[in-house]
């Protein structure tokens, strides 16, 4: 059995969370927040067996997609002058970060 995290944009989470519970996943979703935008994304836990895994990774594939889009400077009050960015700059946002963990047991009470 595996774990399968994964750490999607919220703007794909709704798609993603509905494929794959067309295909009879059963997923924990968790609200977090990411370091470099400090944007809200979505992070999913998927428990599967591990003939499942590469189904899952295929839903999560075709229902995260990569984008562009600009990011406005971030002031550095308080902060570190140096990584000051002045004009915003385009960035690549979108698709999932995947983490697989094996799974030593599962209990559900």
């Amino acid at each position: 059995m595996k774990l399968i995290i994964a750490v999607v944009q919220d703007k794909d989470t709704n798609r993603l969370v509905d494929a794959l519970g067309e295909e009879d996943f059963k997923i924990t979703k968790l609200a977090t927040t990411g370091g470099f935008l400090k944007e809200g994304n979505t992070t999913l836990m998927i428990g599967c067996e591990d003939q499942y895994v590469d189904h899952a990774l295929d839903v999560i594939r075709d229902n995260c997609s990569k984008r562009e889009q600009m990011v406005a400077p971030i002031s550095p009050m308080g902060g570190n002058a140096d990584s000051y960015i002045p004009k915003p700059v385009k960035v690549e946002v979108g698709g999932a970060t995947v983490f697989i963990l094996p799974v030593e047991q599962f209990m559900q009470f």
